[in-house]
């Protein structure tokens, strides 16, 4: 999962967070024009108009919210502080990548996100 925390969505954020993430053969996105700017390698993009190839990422936000409160909508947890969202963000990801490991390794075995943070 790659991941960036930045007040607006700009260019250089995206690309930075793209280089970062792990490779891919194949980039789908909503139709937003900021990502056919991007340089995306070695694989290529492709816009589409609805969410038949974005539904993994959607599904992956909503666990993110479901998660971290202040990344819930319509709530009251927000972070004022931008280097303590990164951390959380952070966090998560690393016990998700984690956890989806063991899921993939051990499919039949429970596993919670809470069993990946190292103590």
């Amino acid at each position: 999962m790659g991941w960036v925390v930045d007040n607006v969505r700009a260019p250089t954020a995206l690309q930075a967070m793209l280089d970062r993430s792990p490779p891919a053969e194949q980039y789908y996105s909503d139709g937003y024009s900021l990502y056919e700017t991007l340089i995306y390698a070695p694989g290529h993009h492709l816009a589409v108009s609805d969410k038949s190839q974005t539904y993994s990422v959607e599904a992956d936000n909503a666990e993110m919210r479901h998660y971290l409160a202040r990344l819930a909508r319509r709530s009251r947890c927000f972070s004022r502080c931008i280097e303590a969202l990164r951390r959380a963000i952070k966090l998560f990801v690393f016990a998700w990548n984690r956890r989806q490991l063991y899921k993939r390794r051990f499919p039949n075995y429970p596993a919670h996100l809470r069993d990946f943070i190292c103590p």
